[in-house]
């Protein structure tokens, strides 16, 4: 989508701070953190939420996980605990409608979250 913040961001029209990248999936700092450590894992195709991922583009959430668990692991965050966030829609905390995995670390989370 031409007007998507992080298509922008993966056609590098808007800078942004990458942690991860391949061919299927980025990885970005958020630039409005709310943890010590606080990336975006984000598909490099669009789509708003996961239920509009159609069954021929499955492999998406394989690829964009494998990209988490790299960064995870590049950030030693397995070593401090995480959390991983996905929200979809307005009053679940979307802000930008395109699939995005949040992943949060370095305090202490509580249960249940929001």
């Amino acid at each position: 989508m031409d007007d998507c913040v992080f298509c922008k961001i993966i056609r590098n029209e808007i800078p942004s701070k990458k942690i991860y990248e391949d061919e299927s999936a980025i990885v970005i700092s958020d630039l409005n953190p709310q943890a010590p450590h606080h990336f975006l894992a984000i598909p490099r195709k669009h789509f708003a939420g996961i239920h509009e991922v159609p069954g021929e583009e499955e492999t998406l959430f394989e690829t964009l996980f494998r990209a988490i668990s790299e960064t995870v692991k590049r950030e030693k965050l397995n070593e401090k605990g995480y959390r991983l966030v996905i929200n979809y829609g307005e009053k679940a905390g979307q802000t930008v409608h395109h699939i995005h995995v949040h992943i949060l670390s370095g305090r202490e989370f509580h249960w249940p979250p929001g």
